[in-house]
């Protein structure tokens, strides 16, 4: 078993640079699918997401080749089915977008419900409604989802939230569905601009992805492409937030800094002076913070994904903060772990008040999910002593590298193999 160790209190100085989105390469993987021909991905994060859903491809018949360690071809010519097992899907959350994937394909899909992170209930309600908008039954029945469909026709779909899973599969499906599908409450994230953006180049014809109202027409057949995923948003904003709390001078590159608006803004509220440049936010901290209010919304609010690190931040603020969590209902699942290293934080409901204390201490925590293991490694950059975390598999589905990146930068950071945790 691996963990990370941190010897804490390491300023930070020098560049780093972001992979390509995560949320966006596991909606675009299974979109590669529904392609008559090949299609090349570049900008691949090298994460255990991508590998879980290339191996869970690669179960029915699609080639999928690694030209680079970041570029992956995907050929499903030869594709063998429709269907995907628990085993295949277990680990990540992203897979219901297979549903739409081959529901579009072949007006049939046989999906496991989903794994990943479990920080709160997260049903996939919007996504079957949308379905059963375009035409398709549905069953559940041991955990499997069916779908099918004799044919898929376009309709008007109102989400009653906007579900970035549900805008995405719906956006799957319509684009080999007969006629006009128009969803209305659609969510508005980059990753869902960078999915209708690769379906548009596979010949769909995908509008207005990035407002609350997208309106696909639908095509009876995709081609082959070549794509670049766009750079992680929420990867960035973890070395942002990394930067601030261990003082010094970062830049982070290869991001847009325009997604990153929410998090600069409450960056500089804390005291960090922030820079912009065309692909480029350089980060100055003196590892001083006041306290700032934090409110998770939707896009373009204050992304929930950089939510635990935002609250490991926080713990070291100079006064109070408060932090509403508004997307998910149990996203604070972590709030014992940054305890044992010292945060006096204290949880209603969706609530967490933070009280900045002046020195947090290391100690041995578990993560309990992706970012919550990010914000666990952020805490450890600031805390006195040595800090080892349990769990990293975590870590690693979202995250390419991260202690080689942060050991650039002049953490002290290291993978360990040990029977201990």
């Amino acid at each position: 078993m691996e963990h990370l160790v941190i010897n804490g209190q390491k300023q930070l100085f020098g560049d780093v640079f972001i992979s390509g989105a995560k949320n966006a390469v596991v909606a675009i993987i299974p979109a590669a699918i529904m392609a008559n021909g090949k299609c090349v991905i570049e900008n691949l994060p090298n994460i255990e997401d991508v590998t879980s859903l290339v191996d869970t491809l690669t179960n029915i018949g699609v080639k999928c080749e690694f030209t680079e360690e970041n570029t992956l071809i995907v050929d499903s010519s030869n594709i063998t089915g429709y269907c995907a097992a628990y085993e295949s899907v277990r680990k990540i959350r992203a897979s219901y977008y297979l549903m739409g994937a081959f529901l579009g394909r072949f007006k049939k899909a046989e999906v496991a419900m989903p794994g990943g992170c479990n920080f709160g209930t997260r049903p996939i309600d919007q996504h079957l409604k949308g379905f059963k908008a375009l035409g398709a039954e549905y069953t559940i029945s041991h955990g499997i989802v069916k779908l099918s469909a004799e044919k898929l026709v376009g309709s008007n779909i109102y989400l009653d939230m906007p579900s970035v899973g549900a805008t995405i599969n719906i956006m799957l499906a319509a684009s080999m569905a007969e006629g006009v599908t128009v969803i209305e409450n659609a969510a508005k994230e980059p990753h869902i601009v960078d999915t209708a953006n690769f379906l548009n180049m596979l010949g769909a014809k995908v509008k207005g992805a990035g407002t609350d109202v997208i309106k696909i027409t639908g095509v009876s057949e995709l081609h082959g492409a070549e794509y670049m995923i766009i750079p992680d948003q929420i990867e960035a904003g973890t070395y942002m937030i990394a930067a601030a709390i261990a003082g010094g001078d970062v830049t982070v590159r290869n991001v847009i800094p325009k997604h990153m608006d929410p998090l600069s803004a409450k960056l500089q509220d804390m005291g960090c002076v922030i820079y912009e440049g065309d692909d480029s936010i350089r980060i100055v901290s003196t590892g001083n913070l006041r306290p700032t209010n934090v409110k998770t919304m939707t896009y373009p609010g204050f992304p929930t994904d950089l939510q635990p690190q935002m609250t490991a931040l926080l713990c070291i603020a100079d006064g109070t903060s408060i932090l509403t969590e508004n997307v998910w209902n149990n996203r604070f699942q972590y709030i014992n772990e940054l305890k044992r290293l010292g945060g006096n934080i204290t949880v209603e409901g969706r609530v967490a008040v933070v009280e900045g204390v002046k020195q947090l201490m290391g100690a041995e925590v578990n993560a309990t999910d992706l970012r919550a293991g990010a914000a666990l490694v952020i805490a450890g950059l600031a805390a006195k002593g040595t800090t080892t975390i349990g769990n990293i598999k975590y870590i690693d589905r979202g995250y390419e590298k991260i202690e080689e990146k942060l050991t650039k930068i002049g953490a002290d950071i290291k993978r360990v193999k040990s029977e201990r945790i």
